[in-house]
């Protein structure tokens, strides 16, 4: 049986070691402070990504596959797009970002299926997110001509624990579908409270993180895409003084072994 393994990089940016396979899950990888801060959001006048990478990029993309949850600029950027190699096995959520990161160059760029996915003895399986209350969020969304949707990812194998990255979501009735049918034991949840100007949450809060915590109590949480980007309201000591018994928040480089 493999170690299933989560390293800590950064933001949302994690290396997820599953069945022996390393998979790489939104990499942004800019130096400190390249960026502006989100117009749309929270303190945009704070430029961001706020920490530096723990390690250098060359370690960060000696992978075996790549997974992108949705095409935003925390998630994804030029310097991942010029160090990930070409041919890598790389997974998205739709036709459309397929296009988008085949015209980047990519040449082996699938699409996870809610139904399940084939790679290497593991099933991959695509689950639903509102990334921000879909009624309000959305629009905001298509104002900017930002993409709104993005995905979670369920990893199954017969030889490791379940887990589920619940990608860019706030607690809602997908997520709990998504725990429902597929019980993880390791959930991955986005966490700091990105908010926008309109006061939204576009990920998970303090709230969220108390609900999630109740509702698997049996489940192992680690808390990511913290301390990072612009619009964060919660931060890793917010959530480490909930004192949620099943809640881990990894540092940036810290590796966890389940």
């Amino acid at each position: 049986m493999g170690k299933l393994q989560i390293h800590q990089i950064r933001n949302a940016t994690i290396i997820v070691t599953y069945n022996n396979k390393r998979f790489l899950i939104d990499p942004w990888l800019m130096p400190k402070d390249y960026m502006a801060g989100f117009d749309a959001g929270v303190n945009s006048y704070i430029r961001q990504p706020r920490v530096e990478l723990p390690i250098s990029i060359e370690k960060i993309v000696d992978v075996d596959a790549v997974i992108l949850t949705h095409y935003h600029p925390d998630h994804w950027d030029e310097f991942a797009e010029k160090a990930i190699n070409k041919n890598i096995p790389f997974f998205v959520q739709s036709e459309i970002d397929k296009d988008i990161i085949e015209n980047l160059g990519f040449k082996d760029v699938r699409v996870i299926s809610e139904t399940g996915t084939d790679f290497e003895g593991i099933k991959l399986y695509k689950t639903n997110c509102q990334h921000g209350k879909r009624e309000t969020v959305k629009p905001l969304c298509e104002q900017v001509g930002m993409p709104y949707d993005a995905m979670g990812v369920v990893f199954k194998s017969d030889n490791e624990k379940t887990l589920y990255v619940a990608g860019d979501t706030i607690w809602c009735e997908e997520v709990k579908v998504a725990l429902d049918k597929f019980s993880p034991d390791v959930i991955v949840t986005n966490s700091c409270g990105a908010t926008v100007i309109n006061g939204e949450r576009l990920i998970m809060n303090l709230d969220d993180m108390k609900e999630i915590s109740a509702y698997r109590k049996n489940s192992t949480i680690v808390a990511s895409h913290m301390d990072t980007v612009s619009h964060l309201t919660v931060t890793r000591e917010d959530i480490k003084n909930l004192k949620l018994n099943n809640v881990l928040v990894p540092d940036d480089n810290e590796i966890l072994v389940f």
